[in-house]
């Protein structure tokens, strides 16, 4: 079996004491591409890092966090755009909304989000939505700009099914992560009738470890127990997740 993690932070500051290891940990578990989203230009020097060091497996994505749109849009675009046409990405992100946490700058973020989207069709890449609390939003900007090739993944997804069914219907990947073995998240009733098809698995590590390591530090070896949740929820052998979901991240981000 062979792992795909679409979303990894790998390059945050929990990772400092033993950020190697835990790289080393996610192979020895068959996690063989780790696709790390980006922040803003402060999180760009620690990516592309720890590309040099494992530069078959760790693969950098450029994209402006939506939480982290401020009144200098502009010049975080730029930055952005700059690194987009001076050497290969895997996809443009971590993009998108973020109306949970605050709504300053939200007009800079539909600013942000739009202009980044642009881009990501003028490199013909895929992208990385971020959208808490803001899936509706991030939703009706995809169907406004969509040229027919745009493509991508909801990260973290956390809509109704209906939602769903839109994401799937433009094209679009629904992002899965250790939420769906929280007991409440609800997650395994949505995913029920969702087709596999349509999925891609993540961790957004350091964030939203899987149980039974809840609460505590996520990394990339976690992978398969979120799929092992997949395959109880699907009734299917872990063997056909690893199968369906890694061919769907293969496909997205080009990475055979």
């Amino acid at each position: 079996m062979n792992w795909i993690d679409t979303h990894a932070h790998l390059y945050s500051p929990e990772f400092d004491t033993d950020r190697s290891e835990m790289v080393t940990r996610a192979i020895r578990q068959s996690v063989n591409r780790l696709l790390m989203p980006n922040i803003d230009e402060d999180s760009i020097p620690g990516m592309l890092a720890l590309e040099a060091e494992f530069p078959e497996e760790c693969l950098p994505m450029m994209g402006l966090h939506p939480c982290y749109v401020k009144e200098n849009v502009e010049a975080q675009l730029t930055i952005v755009q700059d690194w987009l046409s001076k050497r290969k990405f895997w996809g443009v992100g971590e993009i998108g909304l973020d109306f949970y946490w605050d709504q300053t700058f939200r007009e800079q973020q539909y600013t942000a989000f739009r202009r980044q989207i642009q881009l990501a069709m003028e490199h013909q890449l895929p992208i990385a939505i971020h959208s808490r609390e803001a899936t509706r939003a991030c939703i009706d900007v995809v169907k406004e700009l969509h040229n027919g090739s745009l493509t991508g993944v909801f990260h973290c997804f956390s809509g109704t099914k209906e939602e769903a069914q839109e994401i799937i219907d433009l094209g679009f990947y629904l992002g899965i992560g250790g939420v769906v073995t929280f007991k409440k998240a609800g997650l395994d009733v949505l995913l029920a009738d969702i087709d596999l098809q349509h999925v891609v698995l993540e961790t957004d590590a350091p964030y939203l470890a899987p149980v039974p390591y809840r609460g505590k530090r996520n990394e990339s070896a976690y992978i398969p127990l979120i799929a092992q949740k997949l395959a109880d929820i699907k009734n299917l052998k872990i063997e056909e997740v690893a199968a369906i979901t890694t061919g769907n991240a293969q496909k997205l981000f080009k990475t055979h």
